[in-house]
């Protein structure tokens, strides 16, 4: 479409920014934000907050009638990240919507996933005379959406790799140096990542030996279920009083017993989970990366050579490419994000 500073793209990236909002909340449905301009001005804005709510158009369009008053809409343009849905779900078609407030036009960064759906929505618009414009700021509409694609058209969910290492790959400390290689604030900027997805998953071994909690704390956990607690063990052998079994989210934990990773994910997807954290040690990530299994990676290095013996990829002559890769400092952590490259 137009170039990177054009009004449109400007518009979308505020609608990116309110979809984002509802990331954690609003499974097995996606995030989605919409606002309303006239003129060039934001008259109005939302974003879908949790499954059975109203989307985020009918929000949106709620915003513009409480700020300025009905029909205050008419004639304007509508910017949203995910195509209106056209059909009759747990809440009415937003196309039905769109076209009572008598908006003008409607741009859409990303068009559904659902091969069922794609494409629905906006033929309808058009063929009631609203213009459609389409791909605004595509990639980023399709990033937000992740999770519900990958779920909608496999049945399965994103995987999320997540691990903590020292400079030179060791993922456990020398006895007596305690648990943690990443710092408070790192294990902070975590439960941001934990929040958006539906279940986390750990190994026996990362289970019998850390005895983690895998919860989210404080604000991180308002508004939305705790995770699902998963524990893929070969054996089933795990200690009954781990706090996973005994704390106050015990109903949240999974045992998968002598089911490969790929049979845990397709469980989980047919329980409607759309995006899972992988916490676990070198050996079950390694397994999962050989297999193409892990969507995306989020790595905390800290400033540490050496460690205790366990490594980040205990195989040798695994590789795994990262696309795009992001770096953030976080205090005196380094945050590695980024895409694995799919052969």
């Amino acid at each position: 479409m137009s170039d990177p500073t054009s009004a449109d793209e400007h518009h979308m990236r505020e609608a990116l920014a309110a979809g984002a909002k509802g990331l954690g909340t609003t499974s097995p449905n996606p995030p989605v934000g919409a606002v309303v301009v006239r003129d060039g001005e934001v008259i109005g804005h939302g974003w879908h907050e949790r499954a059975g709510e109203a989307h985020a158009e009918r929000r949106a369009l709620a915003d513009v009638v409480a700020r300025h008053g009905a029909g205050a809409a008419r004639g304007a343009t509508l910017y949203v990240t995910l195509e209106p849905c056209s059909t009759h779900g747990r809440t009415p078609p937003c196309t039905d919507a769109i076209l009572e407030a008598g908006l003008s036009r409607v741009v859409v960064s990303a068009t559904d996933p659902n091969p069922a759906h794609a494409g629905a929505g906006l033929d309808l618009l058009r063929a009631a005379g609203v213009e459609v414009s389409t791909g605004v700021l595509e990639k980023e509409g399709r990033d937000l959406i992740r999770f519900f694609a990958r779920h909608i058209t496999t049945g399965r969910p994103w995987v999320i790799a997540k691990t903590a290492a020292t400079l030179d790959g060791r993922t456990t400390l020398p006895e007596g140096m305690g648990q943690w290689i990443s710092n408070e604030a790192s294990r902070e900027d975590v439960q941001s990542w934990r929040r958006q997805c539906d279940a986390i998953l750990v190994g026996g071994e990362t289970f019998r030996r850390d005895n983690p909690a895998l919860t989210l704390r404080g604000q991180w956990a308002e508004g939305r279920p705790q995770p699902w607690r998963v524990v893929l063990s070969a054996s089933g052998d795990l200690p009954a009083t781990h706090r996973l079994f005994t704390d106050e989210h015990r109903d949240r934990t999974i045992v998968h017993t002598g089911l490969t990773f790929a049979e845990s994910l397709d469980r989980l997807g047919a329980l409607g989970v759309c995006a899972v954290m992988l916490e676990s040690g070198g050996r079950l990530l390694a397994q999962a990366l050989e297999e193409g299994l892990v969507d995306e990676v989020i790595l905390y290095f800290a400033p540490l050579l050496g460690g205790g013996k366990s490594r980040l990829f205990p195989l040798d002559g695994l590789v795994a490419r990262i696309e795009d890769p992001e770096y953030l400092a976080i205090g005196d952590n380094l945050r590695v994000r980024g895409r694995i490259a799919k052969p």
